[in-house]
């Protein structure tokens, strides 16, 4: 893959970044709302997660060059599973607008359903990009810990410990969204390091 295009995924990859992080966020203020807000949370969700299975599309062909492994396991993670899980949440909460609160509807759609999904895969990609240095490690291990906080928030909702969208839960999980826009910014401005190429001098 030539230098330009690994320069354009980056940047396709940093403004998909953003669209999804962006539209998560967003999402949480109508989720728990009325009818309406549900299924505009419900659109937003599946923006979210349409925008985010898009990104290992894209990343794949440059992980695929440093450890083939991790790139599928980011495409099963990322791409598959918390798809999927994106995809039940808006059905879920489409359902809540139509027939009103549902115990079993409500729990699925819970963000929590979603944790291990894409906290598996941001690990397995941040992993990635910090061994072979494709971003800053600092960057990378930002990713690290903000996916492990992602984690372990989405443990403490299901064990009833915490819960959505609290103080808690925004806390633990308002790393990971700062760095997935702070590396969106960084991706669409630097992209990858070395056009994807690793260099264990840098």
């Amino acid at each position: 893959m030539k230098e330009s295009n690994f320069k354009n995924t980056a940047r396709i990859v940093g403004i998909l970044y953003i669209i999804g992080t962006v539209a998560g966020v967003i999402s949480t203020r109508f989720i728990g709302g009325n009818p309406n807000e549900q299924r505009i949370g419900a659109l937003l969700t599946l923006a979210m997660g349409f925008s985010l299975a898009l990104i290992p599309a894209f990343v794949f062909p440059i992980l695929k060059k440093h450890n083939e492994a991790a790139g599928v396991g980011y495409i099963i993670f990322r791409g598959g599973l918390e798809t999927c899980t994106y995809i039940i949440k808006a059905v879920c909460l489409l359902a809540l607008s139509s027939i009103g609160t549902n115990t079993v509807i409500q729990a699925v759609s819970d963000s929590s359903v979603t944790a291990f999904a894409f906290g598996i895969g941001a690990l397995v990609f941040y992993t990635a990009l910090y061994k072979y240095r494709l971003i800053p490690r600092w960057l990378s291990a930002f990713g690290l810990i903000g996916a492990l906080l992602h984690i372990v928030s989405g443990a403490l909702v299901i064990f009833g410990l915490q819960e959505n969208f609290d103080a808690g839960s925004m806390i633990m999980n308002l790393p990971i969204a700062a760095q997935e826009i702070i590396m969106a910014v960084w991706l669409i401005v630097k992209g990858f390091r070395n056009g994807g190429m690793n260099d264990v001098n840098k």
